[in-house]
């Protein structure tokens, strides 16, 4: 597991979106609300990751949105009458577009900015979702907000973590990427970049996977612990 010890020469941070970014706790309770049990949300979001990685590896990666509402359907079918399918899955799709940031993600991502450090998103998902949770958080700290949509690959294939990589003009060394989900720090290690694993839960890490450089339990934790490379200025945006 990491030391925690300070992580050197970082010039750029890359930050999930879903999750890492996002208070997706109310999802549970949206579900409750269109009569599905609650524990529905976490396995719906897991298969829509499942659904993205095994299209991904196909050599077609699918589009988020579709994936979520039609993931959406396979579970709820079972479960409402026809005539409130479309409705619930409309309303569960909205609670997901109106999600919020968690708390600290704001002095986070200003305690990072103001250390010198490039931030960007790269979600596995539209780039405007990020933008809108990025503004619901009042935040203008990150530089470009990234989408795997362009890279053609969802995370954690390795040209999701290049293209970041290509948009930011640094080195994988001098990158971290920050994210609660262990499968794609595991990637990021893999593509050659830091990793910082936001642990929210206190789980235990997967001992299958590339143990994180750093691990913090919220964002704004993060900072003290990268040292700043001399120069963080992009190139490539």
């Amino acid at each position: 597991m990491p030391r925690n010890e300070p992580v050197t020469d970082v010039s750029a941070v890359v930050l999930d979106v879903n999750e890492t970014i996002s208070d997706t706790r109310p999802m549970a309770a949206a579900f409750e609300r269109v009569g599905a049990p609650a524990h529905l949300a976490t396995l719906w979001f897991g298969c829509v990751l499942r659904d993205g990685f095994a299209l991904t590896a196909a050599g077609s990666p699918g589009d988020f949105e579709e994936l979520a509402r039609g993931g959406l359907r396979v579970q709820l079918e079972p479960l409402l009458p026809s005539d409130d399918l479309d409705r619930s899955v409309d309303e569960l799709m909205a609670t997901f577009a109106g999600l919020g940031p968690h708390p600290d993600v704001a002095p986070g991502l200003r305690a990072l900015a103001e250390r010198g450090l490039v931030l960007v998103t790269l979600g596995n998902g539209p780039a405007s979702t990020a933008r809108t949770l990025l503004e619901r958080a009042n935040s203008d700290d990150v530089h470009e907000t990234l989408s795997v949509d362009d890279a053609g690959a969802w995370k954690p294939a390795p040209q999701a973590y290049a293209y970041a990589l290509s948009r930011l003009g640094t080195v994988p060394s001098s990158t971290v990427m920050v994210a609660v989900h262990p499968w794609d720090l595991d990637g990021a290690a893999r593509a050659g970049l830091r990793t910082a694993w936001l642990n929210r839960d206190g789980r235990p890490w997967p001992a299958y996977l590339r143990a994180p450089d750093l691990e913090v339990d919220r964002l704004d934790a993060l900072a003290p612990l990268l040292q700043v490379s001399g120069s963080s200025a992009p190139s490539g945006a």
